[in-house]
């Protein structure tokens, strides 16, 4: 068996993936060759920041299993391997922690206006401004998979009240006081004044959030995009800022990345951007392959993955870590 790796793994990750399986061959290919290794792969674990013809990929016959070292997949499921018999199964709420982290950087740097104070301190003025609330605002979480429900757990302490959506609306916290199906978004949009996205990216939600929907929210509601950028109608996001609809944006994903530098995005002043580093962490690396190793054992013995994927849907419609 051929185990290819693309993520950046050290010498210790690669022992560790080699003692569960001893009589693998484990090739760390990274950017550089994982369009070639990828061909004579029979399990890939990682997350392509390279092209790679995943199109060509199940004609060869041999890869069986994709493991995503992150929860987003729409790099792999590309119409050749939606059809295969490879499994695929997700990284989808092994950073949930980290995404929260990185959402409440951006909102509550929006609310409690720190890009206005951070232009004023690089100016060297000492101005006192009004900020805003998070605590009693209402919150619309759209997609309650692992990172909406970890979000959802966190916000409960704020003492926010929390509506949600998602395809597989079950399992309702006692601390979220609604969880719809994702038909009935506009009646979330209606009522949430912070709008955070933490849907897939796939046929459905591409593009989901445009100008109708922006138009539905509460005038001066805050949107924080911590899923993907082509969910959100960009052109449709700046007008929406410009005319005051939208009271902030905090993006953590873009529609096209790296963000241009001629998109009016850059310079709006109630808008805040990082660069699509939400999941990142000091032990993400460690995370995937301790979890990686998990699945493989399970693979190597014929027990049900964890993470299964429906690659239609695209994402595990039931996770587990």
């Amino acid at each position: 068996m051929r185990i290819v790796l693309c993520f950046p793994v050290e010498s210790r990750h690669i022992e560790q993936i080699k003692r569960v399986a001893p009589q693998a061959e484990v090739v760390n290919a990274g950017d550089a060759t994982i369009a070639d290794e990828i061909m004579t792969a029979d399990v890939f674990c990682g997350h392509n920041r390279v092209p790679v013809p995943w199109h060509a990929v199940p004609a060869q016959g041999r890869l069986r299993w994709i493991q995503s070292s992150a929860a987003g997949l729409d790099h792999f499921l590309v119409p050749e391997v939606i059809e295969s018999p490879i499994v695929v199964t997700s990284g989808s709420g092994l950073f949930a922690n980290q995404v929260a982290e990185q959402t409440f950087a951006l909102l509550l740097g929006l609310l409690r206006g720190i890009p206005e104070f951070y232009r004023a301190q690089q100016r060297k003025e000492f101005v006192r401004k009004p900020t805003g609330d998070l605590h009693g605002k209402t919150v619309g979480i759209v997609g309650f998979g692992g990172n909406g429900r970890r979000l959802a757990e966190i916000l409960a302490a704020f003492g926010v009240r929390v509506l949600a959506t998602d395809m597989f609306p079950f399992n309702k916290p006692d601390y979220v006081e609604a969880l719809w199906h994702h038909d009935r978004l506009h009646d979330l949009l209606l009522q949430s004044q912070i709008l955070i996205l933490c849907v897939p990216l796939n046929d459905n939600t591409r593009g989901m959030i445009g100008a109708e929907q922006l138009s539905q929210l509460p005038p001066g509601a805050i949107l924080v995009n911590v899923a993907r950028g082509p969910v959100v109608v960009e052109a449709d996001l700046v007008q929406a800022l410009e005319s005051g609809q939208l009271g902030g944006a905090g993006l953590d994903v873009t529609e096209i990345e790296p963000l241009p530098v001629t998109s009016r995005l850059w310079d709006h002043p109630r808008v805040l951007i990082t660069p699509h580093v939400g999941a990142q962490s000091a032990y993400r690396i460690d995370t995937v392959t301790d979890f990686f190793c998990k699945n493989l054992q399970r693979f190597l013995t014929d027990q049900p993955l964890k993470n299964w994927v429906n690659k239609r849907l695209g994402f595990p419609v039931r996770f587990e870590i």
